[in-house]
């Protein structure tokens, strides 16, 4: 089972296209690239932050609150642990996505002005 080497090198040569990119084009796509690394640095380096400071706080309360630790197994705990880093992440790495984007529209709006 699988895709035979004919179909795939079909559906490559079809990808490609017969378009050639003008260097001001190359130019947004290396801008959107270079966007989407910082965003995913800064989501990172915010759910990593975000994981050791919900994780600490919720693994002590654990052990020393008496209602969480009668309510909250496992699950609860990695669940509030992910949901703190998720949320991180994911914000920043929008926020950085949208800043970068703006700077380098005003770049662009700059340079034709």
């Amino acid at each position: 089972m699988g895709i035979s080497s004919e179909m795939r090198d079909a559906w490559i040569s079809k990808r490609k296209s017969l378009l050639i990119a003008s260097p001001s084009e190359e130019q947004k796509i290396l801008n959107s690239k270079r966007c989407t690394q910082e965003g995913v640095r800064a989501g990172v380096k915010a759910a990593s932050i975000a994981c050791v400071s919900s994780a600490v706080p919720t693994l002590i309360a654990v052990r020393v609150i008496p209602w969480a630790k009668k309510n909250l197994n496992y699950t609860a705990q990695a669940l509030i642990i992910s949901a703190a880093s998720i949320a991180a992440y994911f914000i920043t790495a929008d926020k950085t996505i949208l800043e970068c984007a703006r700077r380098n529209s005003r770049a662009e709006y700059d340079k034709t002005a």
